[in-house]
């Protein structure tokens, strides 16, 4: 019998804790899915191809929503059906399709994400640096999942070419978006940016040394 005195491992309880909020945003994305007209994947797909203006391929989002390519298949094909996103030819290859976000998918996502969810609220009970805490454990736990290809690489300010970690001596704006050129602090961190370049692999391990070194 698991007692106080002899718990389970610490990474398993982490997990059991993900694991019942992952259910709560699951119910979240249905609400949301719902305003949408659509069901969840097909939200998924619409979030995902969100800023990105040269679309991506059927397989490039199969394996970002690691689901199978069949699956994308059918649910691209629903959005399309419903003139939410669109196949192009790609630029460099006229054999490549990429799936691209419409003008009325786009309102669709905005119809799906007027409402806020409960786990977008429980997040609201923590204090400002609890938050800022659970951000930083985020990204570092999604930066582990990329490097062992568990996930492809995410559009963070950690895997960015404009990325620049505590450069600046203010406390509250320590790091530098060359994109914009601006400080920002770590509550600004994005996990998902729309103008994210992906930096080599040599600069993203320097970079990162950078940021967790402080």
């Amino acid at each position: 019998m698991e007692t106080p005195t002899n718990p389970t491992a610490i990474q398993h309880r982490i997990r059991e804790g993900l694991s019942r909020i992952a259910m709560v945003m699951r119910a979240d994305d249905w609400n949301r899915a719902k305003l949408a007209g659509i069901n969840p994947t097909q939200l998924s797909i619409l979030e995902l191809l969100e800023g990105r203006k040269g679309g991506l391929s059927v397989k490039d989002i199969a394996l970002h929503l690691a689901v199978s390519q069949p699956t994308a298949t059918d649910s691209i094909g629903a959005l399309e059906r419903k003139g939410y996103v669109e196949k192009r030819q790609t630029a460099n290859d006229r054999r490549g399709v990429s799936v691209g976000l419409t003008s009325e998918g786009v309102a669709a996502l905005r119809a799906g994400g007027t409402v806020e969810g409960d786990a977008e609220q429980a997040t609201g009970v923590l204090d400002g640096q609890e938050q800022e805490e659970l951000l930083l454990t985020l990204v570092k736990m999604i930066r582990t999942l990329q490097e062992r290809e568990a996930i492809p690489i995410q559009r963070m300010c950690a895997s960015c070419r404009y990325f620049a970690p505590f450069v600046h001596t203010d406390a509250a704006r320590p790091h530098h978006c060359n994109f914009v050129d601006a400080a920002f602090g770590q509550r600004e961190l994005r996990i998902d940016c729309r103008d994210h370049e992906t930096a080599d692999p040599a600069i993203r391990a320097a970079t990162w040394n950078a940021f967790v070194e402080g």
